[in-house]
């Protein structure tokens, strides 16, 4: 199948054909496959979009540039929760990879992005990028005021499920002097984060 071929299956009602050509995309790419997804980000066909999202998670390391530059430029917000969502992917289908230094530090400065739905994004990516996301997002909560942010970071706390998360949550859980919801939210990601350690592979 040609690389326009695939970009048109991107946008089938089928998931299954949409994900054979995700893979084949990744495979198949030249120098003109990035730029096209990132184009893909902005457009208004969810479905579309969303597979493209994927497809640069799946293409990996190499899409992180251009997914930092638009995370932290674009004037599209819709652009920008992309973006964060794709480093999330890159995190997702290379977890034995280190995540580049470049992504870390950019999903960094989007979690001051003003729009919610970036900088949720942006904390989700976080915790699926685990161990070395802890410090970005430590710093983060100790420093925000903003409770949305606070509870989006207590949550990807917990998806990383080590010792460290485990440790501030206790303690922001019974910390009179936190926001009431972060508080509970912190008591709940608690159970979850027991549960993640509880089916982690030994």
């Amino acid at each position: 199948m040609t690389q326009d071929a695939l970009f048109q299956q991107l946008k089938h009602p089928n998931p299954h054909l949409r994900d054979r050509a995700i893979y084949d995309l990744a495979e198949t790419q030249d120098e003109t496959t990035i730029p096209r997804l990132m184009a893909a980000l902005a457009d208004e066909d969810v479905v579309y979009r969303r597979a493209a999202v994927k497809a640069l998670g799946v293409i990996g390391a190499e899409a992180t540039p251009p997914l930092v530059e638009a995370l932290l430029h674009s004037d599209n917000v819709t652009v920008r929760g992309s973006c964060a969502k794709a480093l999330a992917q890159i995190a997702v289908n290379y977890p034995d990879d280190p995540f580049p230094a470049e992504g870390l530090q950019g999903l960094k400065a989007s979690l001051n992005d003003v729009n919610p739905v970036v900088h949720i994004a942006s904390a989700m990516a976080l915790g699926e990028i685990g161990p070395p996301a802890l410090d970005i997002l430590l710093e983060t909560l100790e420093a925000t005021d903003n409770v949305g942010l606070a509870v989006s970071i207590v949550n990807a706390l917990a998806s990383i499920g080590d010792q460290r998360a485990a440790t501030v949550l206790t303690a922001l859980s019974t910390d009179e002097a936190a926001d009431v919801y972060v508080r509970e939210t912190a008591t709940s990601a608690l159970s979850r984060l027991e549960l993640v350690r509880k089916n982690r592979p030994q």
